[in-house]
Protein backbone atom coordinates (compact mmCIF):
# COMPACT_ATOMS: atom_id res chain seq x y z
CA UNK A 1 0.00 0.00 0.00
CA UNK A 2 3.01 2.57 0.95
CA UNK A 3 4.44 1.74 -2.65
CA UNK A 4 1.47 2.08 -4.37
CA UNK A 5 1.12 5.56 -2.79
CA UNK A 6 4.42 6.47 -3.68
CA UNK A 7 3.94 5.63 -6.80
CA UNK A 8 0.68 7.55 -6.70
CA UNK A 9 2.77 10.76 -5.59
CA UNK A 10 5.32 10.15 -8.03
CA UNK A 11 3.17 9.79 -11.26
CA UNK A 12 1.34 13.43 -10.02
CA UNK A 13 4.91 15.33 -9.24
CA UNK A 14 5.76 13.84 -12.99
CA UNK A 15 2.29 15.52 -14.57
CA UNK A 16 2.94 18.39 -12.62
CA UNK A 17 6.14 18.78 -13.45
CA UNK A 18 4.87 18.40 -17.26
CA UNK A 19 2.32 20.97 -16.11
CA UNK A 20 5.35 23.25 -15.46
CA UNK A 21 7.40 23.25 -18.52
CA UNK A 22 4.41 23.37 -21.07
CA UNK A 23 4.53 26.82 -22.49
CA UNK A 24 2.74 28.16 -25.84
CA UNK A 25 3.77 28.55 -29.24
CA UNK A 26 4.92 32.29 -29.97
CA UNK A 27 4.10 31.63 -33.53
CA UNK A 28 1.01 28.85 -33.95
CA UNK A 29 0.17 28.89 -30.37
CA UNK A 30 -0.03 25.44 -30.04
CA UNK A 31 1.00 24.27 -26.05
CA UNK A 32 4.82 22.89 -26.64
CA UNK A 33 7.69 22.40 -24.06
CA UNK A 34 10.42 24.68 -22.91
CA UNK A 35 12.64 21.19 -23.99
CA UNK A 36 11.23 22.16 -27.97
CA UNK A 37 13.90 24.30 -29.50
CA UNK A 38 11.55 24.39 -32.69
CA UNK A 39 7.72 23.58 -32.35
CA UNK A 40 6.46 20.19 -33.60
CA UNK A 41 3.14 21.83 -34.69
CA UNK A 42 4.62 24.77 -37.19
CA UNK A 43 8.39 24.25 -37.53
CA UNK A 44 8.77 28.12 -36.32
CA UNK A 45 12.40 27.96 -33.90
CA UNK A 46 11.40 28.68 -30.46
CA UNK A 47 14.45 28.76 -27.90
CA UNK A 48 13.19 28.41 -24.14
CA UNK A 49 13.33 31.78 -22.93
CA UNK A 50 11.32 33.11 -26.19
CA UNK A 51 8.55 29.96 -25.38
CA UNK A 52 8.64 31.63 -21.77
CA UNK A 53 8.74 35.54 -22.16
CA UNK A 54 5.06 34.00 -24.55
CA UNK A 55 4.23 32.07 -21.60
CA UNK A 56 4.39 34.96 -18.91
CA UNK A 57 3.22 37.69 -20.66
CA UNK A 58 6.21 39.83 -19.94
CA UNK A 59 8.85 41.13 -21.90
CA UNK A 60 11.57 43.95 -22.05
CA UNK A 61 12.08 43.48 -17.91
CA UNK A 62 7.96 43.00 -17.61
CA UNK A 63 7.47 46.89 -18.63
CA UNK A 64 5.62 45.58 -22.20
CA UNK A 65 3.34 42.39 -22.09
CA UNK A 66 4.57 40.25 -24.94
CA UNK A 67 0.61 39.59 -25.63
CA UNK A 68 0.14 43.09 -27.01
CA UNK A 69 3.67 44.48 -27.57
CA UNK A 70 3.26 45.16 -30.83
CA UNK A 71 0.37 47.46 -30.14
CA UNK A 72 2.08 49.35 -26.78
CA UNK A 73 4.86 50.13 -29.44
CA UNK A 74 2.16 51.91 -31.62
CA UNK A 75 0.68 53.57 -28.94
CA UNK A 76 4.32 54.75 -27.92
CA UNK A 77 4.88 56.13 -31.25
CA UNK A 78 1.64 57.64 -31.52
CA UNK A 79 1.87 59.53 -28.25
CA UNK A 80 5.51 60.68 -28.75
CA UNK A 81 4.93 62.07 -32.27
CA UNK A 82 1.63 63.44 -30.86
CA UNK A 83 3.80 65.48 -28.04
CA UNK A 84 6.81 66.53 -30.41
CA UNK A 85 3.29 68.35 -32.54
CA UNK A 86 2.18 69.70 -29.31
CA UNK A 87 5.98 71.43 -28.81
CA UNK A 88 6.18 73.19 -31.94
CA UNK A 89 4.19 76.72 -32.79
CA UNK A 90 1.08 76.36 -32.92
CA UNK A 91 0.88 72.49 -31.16
CA UNK A 92 -1.00 69.78 -32.27
CA UNK A 93 -4.23 71.47 -33.48
CA UNK A 94 -2.32 73.68 -35.76
CA UNK A 95 -2.79 72.57 -39.31
CA UNK A 96 0.44 73.77 -40.69
CA UNK A 97 2.28 71.88 -37.70
CA UNK A 98 0.40 68.71 -38.99
CA UNK A 99 1.13 69.45 -42.81
CA UNK A 100 5.13 69.31 -42.37
CA UNK A 101 4.76 66.26 -39.76
CA UNK A 102 2.97 64.35 -42.44
CA UNK A 103 -0.38 65.06 -42.27
CA UNK A 104 -2.71 63.81 -45.76
CA UNK A 105 -3.50 66.65 -48.32
CA UNK A 106 -4.87 66.24 -51.48
CA UNK A 107 -2.66 68.32 -53.18
CA UNK A 108 0.40 67.28 -51.53
CA UNK A 109 0.29 63.16 -52.24
CA UNK A 110 -1.40 63.68 -56.26
CA UNK A 111 0.35 67.22 -57.29
CA UNK A 112 3.59 67.02 -54.89
CA UNK A 113 3.62 63.06 -55.39
CA UNK A 114 4.37 62.90 -51.56
CA UNK A 115 2.75 59.76 -51.64
CA UNK A 116 4.52 59.14 -48.33
CA UNK A 117 1.49 61.00 -46.14
CA UNK A 118 -0.61 58.36 -46.97
CA UNK A 119 1.22 56.32 -44.00
CA UNK A 120 2.50 59.19 -41.66
CA UNK A 121 -0.89 60.64 -41.40
CA UNK A 122 -2.26 57.35 -39.57
CA UNK A 123 0.62 58.33 -36.51
CA UNK A 124 -0.38 61.91 -36.18
CA UNK A 125 -3.02 63.89 -33.94
CA UNK A 126 -4.60 66.61 -33.30
CA UNK A 127 -5.75 67.61 -30.20
CA UNK A 128 -5.75 65.88 -27.05
CA UNK A 129 -9.42 64.61 -26.96
CA UNK A 130 -8.02 63.14 -30.71
CA UNK A 131 -4.58 61.22 -29.11
CA UNK A 132 -6.94 59.75 -26.10
CA UNK A 133 -9.44 58.61 -28.18
CA UNK A 134 -7.66 56.58 -30.52
CA UNK A 135 -5.15 55.76 -28.15
CA UNK A 136 -7.78 53.90 -26.13
CA UNK A 137 -9.09 52.08 -28.71
CA UNK A 138 -6.13 51.33 -30.40
CA UNK A 139 -4.85 49.75 -26.68
CA UNK A 140 -8.24 47.34 -26.79
CA UNK A 141 -8.92 46.36 -30.27
CA UNK A 142 -5.12 46.48 -31.07
CA UNK A 143 -4.61 43.69 -28.54
CA UNK A 144 -7.65 41.70 -29.87
CA UNK A 145 -6.58 41.25 -33.12
CA UNK A 146 -2.79 41.23 -32.17
CA UNK A 147 -4.13 38.28 -30.07
CA UNK A 148 -6.21 36.95 -33.58
CA UNK A 149 -3.50 37.48 -36.23
CA UNK A 150 -0.14 37.62 -34.43
CA UNK A 151 1.92 40.66 -34.46
CA UNK A 152 3.43 40.30 -38.01
CA UNK A 153 -0.04 40.92 -39.38
CA UNK A 154 -1.02 43.79 -37.32
CA UNK A 155 2.06 45.45 -38.27
CA UNK A 156 0.91 44.54 -42.31
CA UNK A 157 -2.80 45.49 -41.57
CA UNK A 158 -1.64 48.85 -39.51
CA UNK A 159 0.35 50.26 -42.53
CA UNK A 160 -1.91 48.89 -45.53
CA UNK A 161 -5.03 50.08 -44.60
CA UNK A 162 -3.84 53.49 -43.47
CA UNK A 163 -2.39 53.58 -47.03
CA UNK A 164 -6.06 52.60 -47.85
CA UNK A 165 -7.91 54.51 -45.59
CA UNK A 166 -5.77 58.29 -46.50
CA UNK A 167 -5.80 57.13 -50.36
CA UNK A 168 -9.77 57.34 -50.21
CA UNK A 169 -9.70 60.32 -48.36
CA UNK A 170 -7.57 62.06 -50.40
CA UNK A 171 -9.44 61.19 -53.35
CA UNK A 172 -12.56 61.87 -51.64
CA UNK A 173 -11.99 65.43 -49.94
CA UNK A 174 -9.07 67.96 -49.88
CA UNK A 175 -9.07 68.78 -46.33
CA UNK A 176 -6.02 67.73 -44.49
CA UNK A 177 -6.54 64.40 -42.55
CA UNK A 178 -4.78 62.56 -39.42
CA UNK A 179 -5.09 59.70 -37.19
CA UNK A 180 -4.53 56.21 -36.62
CA UNK A 181 -8.53 55.55 -36.77
CA UNK A 182 -8.24 54.27 -40.21
CA UNK A 183 -6.12 51.58 -39.46
CA UNK A 184 -8.46 50.80 -36.26
CA UNK A 185 -11.43 50.70 -39.22
CA UNK A 186 -8.72 48.34 -40.53
CA UNK A 187 -8.79 46.12 -37.57
CA UNK A 188 -12.27 45.69 -37.42
CA UNK A 189 -12.43 45.36 -40.77
CA UNK A 190 -10.21 42.11 -40.41
CA UNK A 191 -11.76 40.90 -37.60
CA UNK A 192 -15.31 40.85 -39.52
CA UNK A 193 -13.37 38.86 -42.41
CA UNK A 194 -12.12 36.55 -39.50
CA UNK A 195 -16.27 36.35 -38.82
CA UNK A 196 -17.23 35.47 -42.36
CA UNK A 197 -14.51 33.03 -43.11
CA UNK A 198 -15.66 31.14 -40.19
CA UNK A 199 -18.80 30.07 -40.45
CA UNK A 200 -18.88 28.55 -36.90
CA UNK A 201 -21.79 30.37 -34.20
CA UNK A 202 -18.34 31.99 -32.81
CA UNK A 203 -18.25 33.18 -36.36
CA UNK A 204 -21.29 34.89 -36.83
CA UNK A 205 -20.55 36.40 -33.07
CA UNK A 206 -17.33 37.74 -33.85
CA UNK A 207 -19.21 39.30 -37.64
CA UNK A 208 -21.80 40.69 -35.31
CA UNK A 209 -20.08 42.39 -33.07
CA UNK A 210 -17.34 43.98 -34.73
CA UNK A 211 -20.30 44.93 -37.65
CA UNK A 212 -21.94 46.79 -34.86
CA UNK A 213 -18.59 48.49 -34.06
CA UNK A 214 -17.89 49.17 -37.82
CA UNK A 215 -21.82 50.90 -38.08
CA UNK A 216 -21.34 52.85 -34.69
CA UNK A 217 -18.08 54.37 -35.60
CA UNK A 218 -19.21 55.31 -39.03
CA UNK A 219 -22.96 56.84 -37.53
CA UNK A 220 -20.30 58.79 -34.71
CA UNK A 221 -18.94 60.09 -38.13
CA UNK A 222 -21.75 61.68 -39.04
CA UNK A 223 -22.56 64.08 -36.19
CA UNK A 224 -21.93 67.49 -37.05
CA UNK A 225 -18.90 69.71 -35.52
CA UNK A 226 -16.59 66.72 -35.07
CA UNK A 227 -14.89 67.05 -38.38
CA UNK A 228 -14.37 63.35 -38.94
CA UNK A 229 -13.00 61.47 -41.74
CA UNK A 230 -15.37 58.50 -42.78
CA UNK A 231 -13.76 58.34 -46.16
CA UNK A 232 -10.33 57.44 -44.38
CA UNK A 233 -12.70 54.53 -42.13
CA UNK A 234 -14.24 53.44 -44.73
CA UNK A 235 -11.19 53.00 -46.88
CA UNK A 236 -9.57 51.38 -44.04
CA UNK A 237 -12.51 49.48 -43.34
CA UNK A 238 -12.59 47.76 -46.88
CA UNK A 239 -9.03 47.35 -47.07
CA UNK A 240 -9.14 45.39 -43.80
CA UNK A 241 -12.00 43.56 -44.72
CA UNK A 242 -9.48 42.29 -47.76
CA UNK A 243 -6.31 41.74 -45.96
CA UNK A 244 -8.28 40.05 -42.93
CA UNK A 245 -9.92 37.75 -45.34
CA UNK A 246 -7.08 36.48 -47.32
CA UNK A 247 -3.81 36.72 -44.78
CA UNK A 248 -5.40 33.93 -42.32
CA UNK A 249 -4.69 33.41 -38.89
CA UNK A 250 -1.07 31.74 -37.46
CA UNK A 251 -2.85 28.78 -35.63
CA UNK A 252 -4.04 28.17 -39.34
CA UNK A 253 -0.90 28.67 -41.17
CA UNK A 254 2.26 26.72 -42.73
CA UNK A 255 5.96 28.13 -41.40
CA UNK A 256 6.17 29.51 -44.68
CA UNK A 257 3.32 31.30 -44.73
CA UNK A 258 4.38 32.95 -41.63
CA UNK A 259 8.04 34.09 -42.71
CA UNK A 260 6.15 35.75 -45.44
CA UNK A 261 4.01 37.77 -43.02
CA UNK A 262 7.39 38.37 -41.78
CA UNK A 263 8.60 39.30 -44.35
CA UNK A 264 5.99 41.65 -45.11
CA UNK A 265 5.61 42.98 -41.44
CA UNK A 266 9.63 44.19 -42.27
CA UNK A 267 9.03 45.42 -45.43
CA UNK A 268 6.21 47.67 -43.87
CA UNK A 269 8.33 48.66 -41.21
CA UNK A 270 10.70 49.95 -43.19
CA UNK A 271 8.46 51.66 -45.59
CA UNK A 272 7.62 53.82 -41.88
CA UNK A 273 11.05 54.49 -41.52
CA UNK A 274 11.60 55.82 -44.90
CA UNK A 275 8.08 57.68 -45.00
CA UNK A 276 9.02 59.69 -41.47
CA UNK A 277 12.49 60.48 -43.00
CA UNK A 278 11.20 62.01 -45.95
CA UNK A 279 9.20 64.16 -43.69
CA UNK A 280 12.45 64.96 -41.67
CA UNK A 281 13.87 66.06 -45.33
CA UNK A 282 11.22 68.12 -46.51
CA UNK A 283 10.92 69.67 -42.66
CA UNK A 284 13.23 72.81 -43.15
CA UNK A 285 12.15 73.43 -46.50
CA UNK A 286 8.42 73.89 -45.60
CA UNK A 287 9.30 75.93 -42.52
CA UNK A 288 11.51 78.38 -43.94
Amino acid sequence: MALAKATHADSLSYKKHLMDKRRMCPHCRAFITTDDSTCPYCGERVGPKAVELRDTGELIGGFIPQARFVTILLLIINGGLYLLSATLPGGATNPAVLYVLGAKDSEAIFQGHQWWRLITAGFLHGGLTHILMNGWVLLDLGAQVEMVYGPARLIVLYVLTSITGFLLSAWWSSALSIGASAALFGFIGAMIALGVANPSSVGRMIRGQYVRWALYGLAFGFIPGFHIDNAAHIGGLAGGFCLGYVAGIPAHSTYGKERLWQIAAGVCILVTLVSFYLVYLHFPRQTQ
